[in-house]
């Protein structure tokens, strides 16, 4: 049990993690770790990968159905971890079955479905949040307070490098793998929306699939960004720069 602003004691949230790949298992160990959250279920389509964290994790149920997690009606909350293209149209589900849901970034790739994900939240009256954790890193956190400070004087324009050796991807290109974090970040330092936007990739191991992107936006009060994104790059660098004058 926790307690919340008013000294009430409060049950702990339950919540339910789908996909354990890549970054499914990090989340599912977060929430079992974190106090006011218990880590009631875990979905993953595939009997090994069930059976290999049901040993880690014994407080939690296992299934390869979705359906079980959204006809609990004592789970509060699903945690989507899964492939980029699936998580529009999961997140619909998991809002339309009247619970929170925290999605891995990208939640969409396109505008419209990122806009039916929000506007299912706003129906159900439930949370929707996108996994931008580079917006809680201490330092962006410090960059942040400095821009709002004025310390760094008027900000003129930001550029982050995000680049690496692999690891190669299928279903999504570099912009949707590694520029969602940094335009996460752009857009938190920046505090308002873009009016120009641009970007360029090529594909140069899989076809039709960009490995190398540079992206651009311009914002109405005259802050301009560029990104800089590859996982085709013999330097593993992630740099980002806040210029002010």
């Amino acid at each position: 049990m926790t307690r919340d602003d008013s000294g009430a004691r409060r049950a702990p949230v339950a919540v339910g993690v789908v996909g354990l790949g890549y970054w499914g298992p990090n989340l599912a160990r977060n929430f079992a770790n974190l106090p006011g959250a218990e880590l009631a279920w875990c979905c993953d389509g595939r009997r090994e990968v069930r059976e290999r964290f049901a040993a880690v994790h014994r407080q939690a149920r296992f299934t390869g159905d979705l359906d079980d997690l959204l006809t609990d009606r004592d789970l509060d909350a699903i945690v989507l971890a899964t492939p980029v293209p699936s998580h529009a149209s999961l997140a619909l589900r998991v809002l339309e079955a009247g619970k929170h849901c925290f999605v891995e970034k990208p939640l969409a790739q396109s505008v419209a479905d990122a806009q039916r994900a929000v506007q299912a939240a706003d129906r159900a009256g439930k949370v929707l949040m996108v996994g931008h954790l580079l917006q809680y890193h201490p330092g962006v956190v410090k960059l942040k307070e400095l821009a709002a400070s004025g310390e760094l004087g008027a900000v003129q324009y930001i550029y982050g490098n995000r680049l690496n050796l692999g690891q190669l991807r299928a279903d999504e290109n570099a912009l949707w793998s590694l520029g969602a974090h940094d335009v996460s970040v752009v857009l938190h330092l920046a505090g308002e929306e873009p009016c120009e936007l641009s970007a360029r990739g090529e594909c140069y191991v899989r076809p039709g699939v960009e490995d190398v992107v540079f992206a651009f936006m311009r914002f109405p009060s005259g802050l301009s960004a560029h990104l800089h994104l590859s996982w085709l790059d013999p330097h593993k660098e992630r740099r980002f720069t806040v210029v002010g004058a």
